[in-house]
């Protein structure tokens, strides 16, 4: 279905590529993928594309830094309060480790980024940590106190009775 405007006129012919991006997206986003796939390449909205490529690539980094954030929140709170350890927490610990190799495999471009995703995650992680635990947040070490590897190859198991 083409979004059209009150005359019946195609959103796509009463304005061009830009404008029908600031208007009605999805219609612009069909519209770039059909010109695309048609070869269509000058009608294409280059800059808009670009743009929108460009924050493709800043989702990923982001949702790396939202599970990182996750898994060392749970970390910091394991090793602070061991007495509050839970299969809850373990189960979080995998999960978003899962999470992380998953994006990363699929990604691997995040690879270089992974030392500035793991700092930038830690100091959310450690606000969080704190809120959680009513540690003080300057009872949590300033800098992230783990390496990529502990990050994701550490093990966390709680004591069970087997």
């Amino acid at each position: 279905m083409v979004a059209t405007t009150k005359s019946g006129q195609s959103l796509s012919a009463a304005h061009g590529s830009s404008d029908l991006y600031d208007l009605d997206y999805v219609s612009w986003i069909d519209r770039q993928v059909t010109l695309l796939r048609a070869g269509r390449l000058t009608e294409i909205d280059a800059e808009n594309v670009a743009e929108e490529l460009s924050d493709l690539g800043k989702v990923q980094f982001y949702r790396l830094q939202g599970s990182l954030k996750i898994l060392v929140m749970h970390m910091l709170k394991w090793d602070q309060q061991s007495e509050h350890r839970s299969a809850s927490w373990e189960g979080t610990i995998r999960e978003h480790r899962r999470r992380i190799r998953r994006l990363v495999d699929k990604n691997p471009g995040l690879k270089p980024r992974l030392p500035e995703a793991l700092a930038e995650s830690y100091e959310d992680a450690r606000g969080w940590a704190s809120i959680e635990t009513g540690i003080p947040d300057d009872d949590f070490p300033a800098e992230c106190p783990y390496v990529w590897s502990d990050v994701m190859d550490r093990v966390f198991a709680m004591d069970r009775k087997l």
